[in-house]
């Protein structure tokens, strides 16, 4: 599990109803239990910082004066810079039972020249856990300096303070635990770090329920790639939509305008000259290429490439229509195309499944039931993890991306199955799976690899379905809910 799946999964608990009051609760008490398994009642240090790491020391201290242990408690910065409620409420609660009838001494360490080295049987490490940015700062650097110097045992919370928790380097310095308490799931820096780091490593689960990494919610938005202030156009993502025939002008147009509503700068369509002008009439901001009279086909093919080189993702089929000649130059395609690619509605009817195993790059995939069948030769059963394996099967042995859209969304890449539940009754109406494919092929212009980005767009096209049924019931169109894109982003 990498940092960012923590942050994430904590915001998903929180969303299903747990707090992460709760969950630093039951970290910080897991920290103490494990000090009155090895030790009696003796003195502890506890080194904190002013992140969710250090909330888990408060707790800590705590539960360990309430069992008569002695605790020296060090918070390692200005109290104004704590931002986390969490940890915030838990120092407030700290400062307020510091009152000279229990056993607490408690200082705020602000400047290095304030650290002396010292020895307890314990010292607590709740500085930085999975917080590290760079080199590390006064007075965090010399307080790491004196907790390695000490004779007594050294207890790392989470992860030991100046570890990198994705690779388990050390870039400058790090505390060297003879224990890591870690909570829900193993860090991955952490079976890369070296033993004299890390020492013995040892799982508490705190009460996230599996559902927090299984169904997507609130908190995976906190994957979202930040944009560069410096960056200018280009930078952020540009997407090509292949689409449309002489009976649809819709489709391409809702994908390549909630594209737009990802983030990318620019959005290119391709599509015959039956519907370039009124696809171009849709919105001032979409790059309309035209190609041949009524549908898409082979002699189309080199000016689509060439127009492919300028995107960082192809979305290929809204409303493509099913031409023999529209099949021909699909397949020509994929062999083709060197970019990310998604492929939804009529091209999952036309495209030749063996044709996707060959593809180097992302393949993101994004069938209803019967396109699903269509596509594959498969009929979904209704059963809940028969569906899951079926789908984790096809994506594993077709080397893609499944996003299968119903009531409950699947979304697998053979090796991690996520599920979504967002989304209602209205979105069966025409134009919201085209929504949902310009998203995802944005996304993945945006740097996302096609799981995350099939993951992301399933879950905030949902969320934009939502807003959009609070404002109008079940009586809203596909273009009433782009106008919520960008609400359901944040």
């Amino acid at each position: 599990m990498t940092p960012k799946d923590m942050m994430a999964i904590d915001g998903n608990a929180e969303d299903l109803g747990i707090p992460k009051s709760s969950l630093m609760e039951n970290a910080g008490k897991s920290v103490a239990n494990h000090i009155m398994d090895i030790l009696d009642p003796c003195k502890v240090a506890i080194f904190a910082g002013t992140g969710g790491n250090g909330g888990d020391g408060f707790v800590a201290a705590r539960h360990l004066m309430n069992n008569g242990y002695k605790v020296e408690l060090f918070l390692l910065g200005n109290p104004d810079r704590i931002k986390s409620p969490e940890t915030l409420q838990n120092w407030i609660t700290i400062q307020n039972i510091n009152s000279g009838l229990n056993s607490l001494k408690l200082e705020i360490i602000e400047n290095s020249s304030l650290l002396k080295e010292f020895n307890t049987p314990v010292i607590v490490d709740a500085l930085l856990g999975t917080g590290i940015r760079g080199k590390i700062r006064e007075p965090v650097s010399s307080a790491i300096d004196i907790i390695n110097e000490s004779t007594g045992i050294k207890i790392a919370v989470d992860m030991p303070s100046g570890l990198d928790p994705l690779t388990g380097e050390v870039l400058d310095k790090a505390v060297e635990a003879d224990f890591t308490l870690t909570f829900h799931k193993i860090k991955i820096g952490l079976k890369h770090a070296k033993i004299k780091y890390v020492g013995n490593i040892i799982l508490y689960d705190i009460g996230i329920p599996q559902e927090a990494e299984i169904f997507l919610g609130k908190g995976d938005l906190l994957r979202l790639e930040k944009r560069d202030i410096s960056s200018h156009k280009g930078n952020n993502g540009t997407v090509l939509v292949v689409g449309g025939s002489k009976d649809y002008s819709g489709a391409p147009a809702l994908a390549a305008l909630s594209a737009f509503k990802s983030g990318v700068d620019l959005v290119y369509v391709a599509s015959p000259i039956s519907v370039a002008s009124t696809i171009r009439s849709y919105s001032p901001d979409l790059i309309v290429n035209v190609l041949s009279e009524e549908y898409i086909v082979e002699e189309d093919v080199e000016k689509i490439l060439e127009i492919s080189n300028r995107a960082d993702s192809v979305v290929i089929g809204c409303g493509m229509g099913r031409n023999e000649e529209t099949a021909s130059a699909l397949n020509e395609l994929v062999a083709e195309i060197k970019k990310p690619l998604l492929f939804d509605a009529d091209a999952l009817k036309l495209l030749d499944v063996d044709l996707i195993k060959e593809i180097s790059n992302d393949v993101v995939v994004t069938p209803h039931s019967a396109e699903f069948k269509a596509l594959f030769g498969l009929d979904m059963p209704k059963e809940l993890e028969n569906k899951i394996d079926i789908i984790s099967n096809v994506s594993r042995d077709n080397k893609c991306v499944v996003l299968l859209k119903g009531v409950l969304d699947f979304i697998s890449n053979g090796e991690k199955t996520r599920l979504n539940k967002t989304g209602n009754p209205g979105m069966t109406v025409g134009g919201t799976g085209d929504c949902l494919a310009g998203l995802v092929g944005g996304l993945m212009a945006k740097g996302h690899d096609g799981f995350e980005a099939a993951c992301l767009g399933a879950y905030i096209n949902g969320r934009a379905g939502d807003m959009a049924k609070k404002k109008y019931g079940y009586h809203f169109m596909a273009s009433d809910m782009l106008k919520y894109i960008d609400d359901a982003f944040r």
